[in-house]
């Protein structure tokens, strides 16, 4: 077994040359053993809970990836309940409806199609990370010598699709207006939830790479620019009043406006703000920290408690049950709410800016001018041999500003500040810039790039 496809939120790999069927079996396995082992006495007497949840994506090889997987629980004498090919927000619901001790979607998210994976929740659905619990995951399935075993536990299918779409929709306000949206599903799971969920209401989807051939048309991660452009080109020529592209296992999104415009999902963070705190004044929001000054000055301005926080759905989420947070953005696109068990989730958002255009009832480009008041270098990435020296290098560079590091090297001068994280999943040094003029912006990336590197 490649210990290197257990990475730093979950299990990733080549399909089959890192990760395999057998891989699949010992990682099931595992994740059973552990995930039972942390009940208590009263947990374990609950109907379900030692049973796990296994979803999984579209890719081809998907389906025999969950069948190993389940082979590998039921070996260890843990029952599981098949809830099929789903987005992995619907994993996170289903933990919670059907109180299991945590379960597995088979996905790889963004990744190009011949990759595949793993990602292991808990109890609640709360994140098993390499600090919470995925490296003792690596260690049992690494110590495994075979894939043999008398199998203990049984399987059960369970179609969740409408307990799921009256979750999703119990955000949707009533009276919802008609409106025309481009939706592009990447080839990803959206292409299979956006029609299930949404497919009654007013809504006119003009639908892109719904589709799923084991092939993507262009690369399911929204958060690379070239990747919008279908969804763009679609809202322009359709009339559409915004357009939205899903990553491949839709629990991220990124929106455009109605012009084909890019909205940051630090703006998209801060446009929701007076949205939520709105319904519950004094809330903490939880963001993190790449995101703009807009989206703390938002949170203030409306009566709300900022918290900003590292990088990584597993911080954001300990954050946002930590504080009891109503709502959280994170610049990758996810985005996470207290009501939807502190997970984050695609379609419900979806539905929240449904809500907000509907109210609105102006354009999205209007509701985000006022939020566009500075200027951002968006995440450039740089390949580097040693991440640390570069960022303590950079340390010293800019000592004369503000210095933190909370996560990464931040630097805060008046007019701009900048962000210097190491990747948590490939190598990569990831810089952030913000400044309140263009000219500063372009002055400050072009600096730092000089002490970088080349971007790749």
């Amino acid at each position: 077994m490649d210990a290197t496809i257990f990475k730093a939120y979950d299990i990733r790999g080549v399909y089959p040359d890192q990760l395999n069927e057998e891989d699949a079996w010992k990682v099931g396995y595992a994740a059973a053993r552990f995930l039972r082992s942390l009940l208590t006495g009263y947990e374990r007497g609950q109907a379900n809970a030692q049973s796990l949840c296994v979803g999984r994506d579209m890719r081809t090889h998907s389906e025999a990836l969950a069948r190993a997987l389940m082979k590998g629980m039921n070996t260890s004498g843990a029952n599981v309940i098949d809830i099929g090919m789903i987005d992995t927000p619907q994993m996170y619901f289903a933990i919670n409806h059907l109180g299991t001790c945590g379960g597995v979607q088979v996905t790889a998210s963004h990744n190009p199609a011949k990759y595949n994976g793993f990602k292991v929740s808990g109890l609640g659905a709360k994140p098993v990370s390499v600090d919470t619990g995925l490296k003792e995951i690596e260690h049992i399935a690494t110590a495994l010598l075979h894939t043999k075993g008398k199998v203990s536990g049984s399987v059960e299918k369970y179609d969740l699709t409408a307990e799921y779409k009256k979750h999703v929709l119990k955000f949707l306000k009533p009276n919802i207006r008609e409106m025309k949206i481009a939706i592009d599903a990447s080839n990803g799971m959206a292409g299979k939830m956006v029609p299930a969920i949404f497919g009654d209401l007013p809504i006119e989807i003009v639908g892109l790479n719904f589709e799923h051939t084991g092939k993507f048309k262009h690369e399911p991660n929204p958060l690379v620019e070239k990747n919008l452009a279908q969804v763009k080109s679609a809202v322009k020529r359709r009339k559409c009043e915004f357009g939205v592209c899903f990553d491949g296992d839709a629990d991220r999104l990124m929106m455009v406006d109605q012009k084909g415009a890019t909205i940051g999902c630090d703006l998209m963070t801060a446009l929701m703000v007076p949205y939520f705190l709105g319904a519950e004044p004094k809330s903490t929001v939880v963001y993190d920290l790449r995101s703009s000054l807009v989206v703390a000055e938002e949170i203030v301005k409306n009566g709300g408690t900022p918290r900003r926080e590292r990088v990584g759905h597993a911080f954001m989420k300990k954050a946002m049950r930590d504080s009891h947070a109503i709502f959280g953005g994170e610049l990758s696109g996810h985005f996470y709410y207290r009501d939807n068990y502190y997970a984050d989730s695609g379609m419900i958002t979806l539905v929240h800016v449904l809500n907000i255009v509907s109210e609105a009832n102006v354009p999205i480009s209007k509701l985000v001018k006022p939020l566009r008041r500075y200027y951002s270098s968006g995440e450039v990435n740089f390949e580097v041999d040693d991440k640390q020296a570069k960022m303590d290098k950079l340390a010293k560079r800019y000592s004369d500003g503000q210095i933190d590091n909370f996560d990464g090297v931040t630097v805060w001068y008046k007019q701009w500040w900048f962000n210097c994280r190491p990747s948590n999943t490939e190598p990569l040094l990831r810089l952030n810039i913000e400044a309140r003029s263009k000219e500063l912006l372009d002055e400050k990336l072009s600096e730092i790039e000089g002490q970088l590197g080349k971007p790749v």
